[in-house]
């Protein structure tokens, strides 16, 4: 089964998508997604000018040969650009197979380790009252698992707040919006949170929270042992990860559990921390981490080592990726978590898709291949908006990690 064709189709409903369709002689097409929040263009152009030639007259089922192809021949390696356009082409190859023989993605991988998908919500508020009132909001919807953000007091544009109900997307205007961060009032302010969040809703509902890199390692050991009596699921990227060897500073301080990684393009990113156990929850996703072929051998690693997984999954990853994600979920042993944040109606209606939630979990479906399609009819009416992603500095004007 030969690729004749294949092209990148980029849409906006309510936020900017990149898609990679490829079409085979068989007649049989797979998308993949090539998203990268606030890069978009990058990566449809490294698709469209280095990677698709490439790709024309190859055999569609050898996807690990096509996969070393564009990662080893391109001498330039990793890096979320290229792993982002690389994911998009081994996503639509195994939706392509799975097609092919007739099963749902998932059978594929070697069949399903569970039920269905546990995600989690992001429920937030510009007070503490407003976010235990949404927390209990996605309890009542079914979620089991919750994750809590909340603004902090004299702190304008705190991360994780979203500017309405349900949909949260932080690229929000052309150049990069300012905030100011104040790492004293936001380790003061959050153990506060958890212990209303508990006394609310009581030890039963599971909760996480997304530090978002704002901390250094002695900083996040601090506020994991001041979370420690509220038993969190997780404490989320507490501090930025390039060097791996920070978290051993931040395991001797605290046994609150740390997941970290959505950030992170390839297996060398995150190697360190699982091999030494530094971690609980490894975060890496099918389009930022070169797809369903390269995160198995991420998931396999982190097995070895009882490190779960939790990928990514908020709006800037199109309903292509979760869907491709859920049937990886629903297969990888090790599983551990999904995110999971709703798409607006926008664009489920570009992207319809198999996947559905019941009771906090989620399951892809059983058609032929990951379960998603794209409205080319649809996505043309919402062309590119140029958007970023905000920055944050400090109270003097340094910049820092937002």
């Amino acid at each position: 089964m030969r690729i004749t064709d294949a092209r990148v189709i980029i849409t906006c409903p309510g936020r900017n998508f990149v898609t990679l369709k490829i079409e085979t002689d068989s007649g049989i097409y797979g998308i993949g997604d090539a998203t990268l929040n606030g890069r978009e263009l990058a990566v449809a152009s490294y698709l469209t000018d280095h990677v698709i030639p490439n790709l024309i007259g190859r055999d569609a089922h050898r996807i690990e040969d096509i996969w070393q192809f564009l990662y080893r021949g391109a001498y330039w390696r990793r890096g979320p650009v290229t792993m982002s356009a690389i994911a998009a082409v081994d996503t639509a190859l195994w939706d392509i197979k799975a097609k092919a023989a007739g099963l749902p993605l998932y059978q594929l991988l070697g069949g399903a380790s569970r039920d269905g998908v546990m995600v989690y919500g992001h429920a937030n508020g510009k007070t503490i009252e407003e976010t235990v009132e949404e927390v209990g909001r996605y309890v009542s919807l079914g979620y089991k698992v919750v994750r809590a953000q909340c603004a902090i007091p004299g702190v304008e544009g705190t991360y994780g707040v979203a500017k309405g109900q349900m949909y949260y997307e932080p690229a929000s205007s052309e150049l990069p919006e300012e905030s100011v961060w104040n790492t004293p009032a936001y380790l003061n302010f959050v153990p506060k949170l958890f212990a209303a969040l508990r006394d609310a809703h009581g030890p039963e509902i599971e909760l996480l929270h997304d530090v978002h890199h704002r901390l250094t390692p002695i900083e996040a050991g601090a506020l994991g042992k001041a979370l420690e009596p509220y038993r969190l699921f997780w404490m989320e990227d507490a501090t930025p990860a390039e060097n791996q060897e920070a978290f051993r500073l931040i395991r001797q301080h605290t046994t609150t559990p740390l997941a970290v990684g959505e950030v992170f393009n390839t297996i060398h990113d995150c190697r360190e921390l699982i091999q030494n156990q530094l971690i609980d929850y490894i975060r890496t996703t099918v389009v930022h981490a070169g797809g369903i072929t390269h995160l198995r051998n991420i998931a396999n690693l982190a097995a070895l080592y009882q490190v779960r997984t939790g990928s990514h999954g908020a709006t800037d990853l199109s309903p292509v990726c979760m869907g491709a994600a859920l049937h990886f979920d629903l297969w990888v042993p090790n599983f551990g978590i999904q995110e999971y944040m709703l798409h607006s109606e926008e664009t489920d209606a570009v992207f319809p898709h198999a996947y559905t939630f019941s009771e906090g979990y989620l399951h892809p479906g059983e058609v032929p291949g990951h379960g998603v399609d794209i409205d080319e009819g649809l996505a043309a009416r919402y062309p590119y908006q140029s958007k970023q992603l905000p920055v944050a500095r400090l109270r003097d004007g340094t910049m820092w990690n937002w």
